[in-house]
């Protein structure tokens, strides 16, 4: 009978995993970037999503995990970000947590390339401005391998800039190389919120 149970509870896993990759397979990159545009993740969330973002990675990660998704969005939603202290927050054990630096942004020659395989990054400038430079993982050349312990590699690369600002959120999955923490002319010091939200492969 207990065999029979966990064959039952093995082949229901088998075929919801494979429903659901199905599922995620038949989502095209335009109705992907369709539910980013209609903030159905948002749930009242009134901050917008970098151009830069993969929508179809991030629709994928989103009903993988939604309701680790969903505690990050309640995060945001339910914090003054301005007045939140610098340092680590909770939001759901290992699954996502959240850090607050401020401080000075980098010379071009002093910010690093990285990605991350174990976490997303969610990366959002509370104060002040600066500049992120995005690749993919797949056009830069590694300088330091990925390291299990930081979770992170480090690279050279030629990407596209953009203008990190209060109101708008970054998220780099692990295809992609980033470059965050660029000086912006006017802006000296940064108050930045990144939050770590564990992939599912």
């Amino acid at each position: 009978m207990k065999l029979l149970t966990v064959i039952s509870a093995s082949l229901f896993a088998f075929i919801f995993l494979t429903t659901t990759n199905c599922a995620y397979s038949q989502i095209t990159e335009k109705s992907a970037r369709e539910w980013v545009n209609s903030k159905e993740w948002a749930n009242g969330l009134s901050l917008n999503v970098a151009p830069s973002v993969d929508a179809l990675e991030f629709y994928k990660q989103y009903h993988a995990s939604k309701a680790v998704w969903d505690k990050v969005f309640q995060f945001l939603k339910d914090h003054n970000l301005d007045t939140l202290s610098v340092g680590k927050h909770p939001i759901d054990g290992d699954n996502a947590y959240a850090s607050i630096t401020y401080g000075p942004s980098k010379t071009l020659d002093e910010a690093k390339w990285e990605s991350h395989r174990k976490y997303i990054d969610l990366q959002y400038v509370i104060k002040g401005e600066e500049k992120i430079e995005v690749a993919p993982v797949s056009a830069a050349t590694v300088v330091t391998p990925y390291n299990e312990a930081r979770d992170a590699a480090n690279y050279t690369a030629d990407g596209t800039y953009y203008i990190a600002k209060p109101g708008t959120f970054y998220l780099f999955f692990p295809r992609d190389a980033h470059r965050p923490n660029i000086k912006v002319d006017g802006y000296d010091d940064v108050k930045k919120l990144v939050i770590k939200i564990k992939v599912i492969q």
